[in-house]
């Protein structure tokens, strides 16, 4: 039988791991119907997470241009342990009213594998998206990639690991490449070694023990070197812009601060935008912010360039 202060303990876990999902993912739900000015394409499916498929949500304006669109893959928070593409429905009707293609993805929870599968699923969709550039009509050169919490680890990820092999995985389309051209990372976890991390999230049941499969600082601490973004910065990544509440009780603002100062020490493009007063469910009130003094100028503008 469980002593009880065992099984209080385990109860304890089971809550708070339920209330950082909860805090991870909050967001409103997706709206039932999109409106006529937008299409959207359910369920596509771009590879294989293991022996399981992955799929993914694309949103595009309905009256498209002759020229290829920029492309917004959104990657949404989950603490790493739910499938949330759904809820980044509403945020990419907007960017698709703004002229964007937008892909939300599925990529595989920390219960259903532990990293790295997450950021190969990641980095498949991106793959999937260059291969079907004709088919689509997007501009292969103009994919960014965006995500907030967990997820704003794995669009920090994909951006900084490009030419890493040993993270492409075995989804599909290897003949194409992964590398963004930009990189919005809202609230994002950078390194679950650092003094700042919470270290209820390294306890059993948390979410970094979960996505690595044990302690970081303990017996997983050589994949937590490997699942931080810091470890793959050189001065080749693209343009990052980070977004982060300074109040934040979940991911903390040091985290954002951190990620920063080191892509400005590789002479990296970078900047901040701090939420004063913000905490962890606060950064999505800034997508228009994120969307058009961000992107549209990494994205739009440099198809003018090109031009």
């Amino acid at each position: 039988m469980m002593k009880r202060p065992d099984c209080l303990l385990m109860i304890s876990c089971f809550l708070l791991v339920t209330l950082l999902v909860g805090t991870l993912s909050a967001q409103q739900p997706p709206p039932s119907k999109v409106p006529d000015d937008v299409e959207i394409l359910r369920n596509v499916e771009f590879g294989l997470g293991g022996n399981q498929k992955l799929v993914m949500h694309i949103l595009r304006p309905k009256h498209r241009p002759a020229e290829p669109l920029p492309v917004l893959v959104y990657i949404h928070g989950s603490a790493w342990m739910k499938d949330n593409k759904d809820l980044a429905i509403s945020r990419l009707i907007a960017t698709a009213q703004q002229g964007y293609f937008g892909a939300t993805i599925q990529v595989r929870t920390s219960g259903e594998a532990v990293f790295p599968a997450q950021i190969e699923d990641s980095k498949c969709a991106i793959r999937f998206l260059r291969a079907k550039a004709k088919e689509y009509n997007i501009d292969p050169d103009r994919i960014g990639v965006w995500g907030e919490s967990s997820g704003g680890h794995l669009a920090a990820l994909v951006g900084l690991t490009a030419d890493v092999k040993e993270l492409e995985g075995s989804g599909g389309w290897p003949e194409f490449s992964s590398r963004v051209a930009a990189v919005c990372s809202m609230c994002p976890a950078i390194d679950f070694l650092s003094p700042d991390w919470p270290e209820r999230h390294n306890n059993p049941g948390g979410p970094s023990f979960r996505l690595l499969g044990g302690d970081p600082r303990k017996d997983k601490s050589e994949l937590a070197k490997k699942a931080s973004p810091l470890t793959y910065i050189t001065k080749e990544s693209p343009p990052f812009y980070i977004v982060h509440g300074d109040k934040d009780t979940t991911v903390p603002y040091s985290q954002g601060v951190l990620l920063l100062e080191a892509l400005k020490k590789a002479g990296v493009e970078a900047s901040l935008y701090t939420v004063p007063g913000g905490n962890h469910g606060s950064v999505h009130q800034q997508d228009k912010i994120v969307v058009t003094e961000f992107f549209d100028k990494r994205l739009k503008d440099k198809r003018k360039d090109k031009e």
